[in-house]
Order: C-alpha cells, then sequence, then structure tokens
C-alpha cells in the first residue's frame, strides 16, 4: 500500500528560479506532445487507437531534441521524462473512453495546451531524480528546497511532485509505501446513501453526516471579493493594478480555506464510521450530472465526491471491508420486501411507501438499507433468509 505525505515547502529566490525554468521546459515539452498527438488523431480520424503517440516514441523524440537544443539540455532529464508518462498515461485513458464509445460527458478529456498564465507549475521525480539529505530535498539539476516537517515520513519515499498552488505557496508531495492498521472488530455493518438535504444518510443515525454548508457560509464573503475583483478589472493587454491582485489572492484564501475545511469534515467522518464498522456499503454515486442541475450548488458544496473517496481510502487503510454499490433503483426498491415502485418518486417526496408490503420509511433511510441487502450485509435480506456469516447491522 502507498499514501502521500505533503510537506510546505521553504523556497529561496535561487530555487524559485530553477524550478521555473524546470517547468518552462517541462511545459513546453507537454505542449509538444499534445500539438503532435492532435496531428496525429488529425491524420487518423478513424482510428481509436495508434503508436505515434506512445512512451516509448516520444521518449526518442525528447532524446533528439535534448540534443539539438542547449536550453532544453540544460534541465534534468527526470522530470521531462516524467511529463511524457504523464501524458501518455492521459491520453491513453481518453483514447480507452473513446474506444468503449463513453458518452462525450463521461470521457476523460484528452490532453490541453498548458498556458503558462493559467498552468501553475507541476514537476514529478523518480527516486532517481531526488534526494533526502540533512532535512532538506535536493533535486536533479541542483535545486535545493528546505521542508517544513510537520510529521515524520514513514519509510523512504519512492517519488516526489514538487507543485505551486493558487496563493503561491510551494509544496512537495512524497509517495511513501506503508502497511496496513487493522482495527479491531466490532461485529457490526453500515449502509450508505448520498444526498444534498444530508451529505450521507446512514443505516444508523449516529454516523449521519449533515451538510457542513462550508460553502455557503463563506459565500457572502466570497462576493465581496469577487465584486471588488470586478471593479478592478484590469482592461485588456494592461497589467493588473495592485489592488485587484490583493482581492485575486483573498479569493484565493477563502477558496482554499473553505476546500481544507470540506476534506477535513469528509475525513474525521470516515473515520468515526470505519472504526464503528467492520464493513460498509456505500452508494457508488457520480455526483458529476448533478453539476447540470438545480442543485449544482448545494451538491458541489456537500463535496459527495471528495468525502466518497475519504471513506474508501480511509476502509482501505484500516482493512475494512468497504462495497460499492450501483445506485439504479435504490430509491425505488424497499429494503424490507424488495418490491420496486412503478415509477420514480420526486425530490419533493421525501418518506417512501412501499405498495407491496405497506412499509413507511424515510426515503434515504430505506435507501440505506437498500445498500445493504444489495451488498450481500443484510442478515435478513428481502427473501427474509440470514446469510451465512453476515454481520449485524447497527440499529437505527
Amino acid at each position: 500500500m502507498h499514501a502521500r505525505y505533503t510537506y510546505r515547502l521553504r523556497v529561496s529566490s535561487t530555487a524559485r528560479t530553477g524550478l521555473m525554468a524546470e517547468w518552462a521546459r517541462c511545459r513546453w515539452i507537454w505542449n509538444e506532445c499534445v500539438a503532435m498527438s492532435r496531428k496525429v488523431h488529425t491524420a487518423n480520424r478513424d482510428a481509436v487507437e495508434n503508436t505515434t503517440c506512445g512512451p516509448a516514441q516520444l521518449d526518442k523524440l525528447l532524446t533528439e531534441a535534448r540534443n539539438a537544443m542547449a536550453w532544453l539540455r540544460e534541465g534534468a532529464s527526470v522530470p521531462q521524462q516524467q511529463t511524457i508518462r504523464d501524458f501518455a498515461k492521459s491520453r491513453a485513458k481518453a483514447m480507452k473512453d473513446i474506444k468503449a464509445g463513453l458518452p462525450m460527458r463521461q470521457r476523460a478529456g484528452m490532453p490541453r495546451i498548458k498556458r503558462k498564465r493559467d498552468a501553475l507549475p507541476t514537476l514529478n521525480y523518480t527516486r532517481r531524480g531526488f534526494r533526502l539529505k540533512d532535512g532538506r530535498l535536493h533535486l536533479a539539476g541542483g535545486v535545493v528546497l528546505t521542508l517544513v516537517w510537520s510529521r515524520d515520513v514513514p519509510s523512504d519515499p519512492t517519488s516526489v511532485r514538487v507543485h505551486q498552488d493558487a496563493l503561491g505557496h510551494w509544496y512537495a508531495s512524497f509517495v511513501v509505501p506503508t502497511e496496513m492498521q487493522p482495527l479491531p472488530r466490532t461485529g457490526r455493518v453500515l449502509g450508505v446513501d448520498w444526498g444534498v438535504k444530508e451529505t450521507a444518510t446512514t443505516t444508523s443515525d449516529a454516523h449521519d453526516l449533515p451538510h457542513p454548508q462550508h460553502g455557503k457560509n463563506a459565500a457572502q464573503r466570497l462576493a465581496g471579493y469577487q465584486r471588488m475583483m470586478a471593479r478592478r478589472k484590469p482592461v485588456k493587454g494592461q497589467a493588473a493594478s495592485r489592488g485587484y491582485r490583493q482581492a485575486q489572492l483573498q479569493t484565493a484564501k477563502l477558496h482554499k480555506k473553505v476546500a481544507r475545511r470540506r476534506q477535513d469534515t469528509a475525513r474525521k467522518w470516515a473515520k468515526r464510521v470505519v472504526t464503528d464498522h467492520d464493513a460498509i456499503a456505500v452508494e457508488d454515486f457520480k455526483p458529476k450530472f448533478l453539476a447540470k442541475t438545480t442543485m449544482a450548488r448545494k451538491a458541489a458544496d456537500a463535496a459527495i465526491g471528495a468525502t466518497k473517496q475519504a471513506l474508501i481510502e480511509m476502509g482501505r487503510k484500516h482493512t475494512r471491508d468497504i462495497r460499492l454499490v450501483h445506485p439504479a433503483h435504490t430509491t425505488m426498491d424497499c429494503a424490507s420486501c424488495g418490491a420496486r415502485t412503478k415509477h420514480a418518486l420526486p425530490l419533493s417526496e421525501r418518506t417512501y411507501t412501499c405498495t407491496a408490503c405497506g412499509v413507511v420509511s424515510p426515503r434515504d433511510k430505506n435507501s440505506a438499507r437498500v445498500m445493504l441487502v444489495r451488498a450481500g450485509l443484510n442478515p435478513a435480506g428481502v427473501e427474509g433468509v440470514r446469510l451465512p456469516g453476515a454481520l449485524l447491522p447497527e440499529a437505527a
């Protein structure tokens, strides 16, 4: 198992100059790969797969470019090679989705040009491209960075990503091999249903996750900063004023603060759920389609995707059984008898009433219990038969 350990960096002016020069080279390589990919795709519109833009071919072209260009040769080869690997991986994923015939809204996007004014610096180094010495990070190319050691690294890292955020802060993110941390067995299971009224509704009232509304609480301040930016927006072709840059910085700080609060809420809830249950049935919900509905803002503020990912990662870390359940018809099925309603329930109807057995329960609670049944964790399923070795669900 691998985990990421991220640390803040103290970057001197000399190191910053070296990092930005390295990023300029890697960005140029990425953009050349994108241009070549588009040229090949235009020439072979009917071909879904081709090897012209594969890692081996791009590595060969990189070698030729480094031999021909002294500016490119001055940089380290490791981050440049990793840029090619990242491009090839991104393109392969997009081509796979095209070959599978997925609709446009579900496909991974093809790699795009990284413009200097938009793209934030990101440099990836494998084990041969960096070393830790005397508490400092030494990168290939002679760049030395000071780390803020908020915690120890459990073992030798296999790779590192050096990146800058929207606030101008630099970070080093190490990939470290770690061991599993099993927790004592509890004999309980849990079903989780995602929503926007409550971020997570579970079969246990004590483990429901209310909508934190971090974004809503910061909306008034954010609107003030955005109005300030609108008033001070520079004319096209002119440099931004100091007041505009300050308002832009305050906006970025507020966005990051909200994101960290969402992440903190998700991790704390996931740790509590994983600690108290041996197996968890989770709705495999894709919140992307909500971006085109009237609930888009509230759904984004709920951070369902981030919360779900935090639960899966926490379960993997502590060797819990996390079972993803397909979300189709989970709001239409009865958790008691398995009957399905003849029509989809409108969102305004928050109570589920089964027409077959007459059971009445809150809509989201019924869906959470359906997760248990579908995952095979409910000791008494829709047929009323106790499954062998099934765990006991926690009482609501």
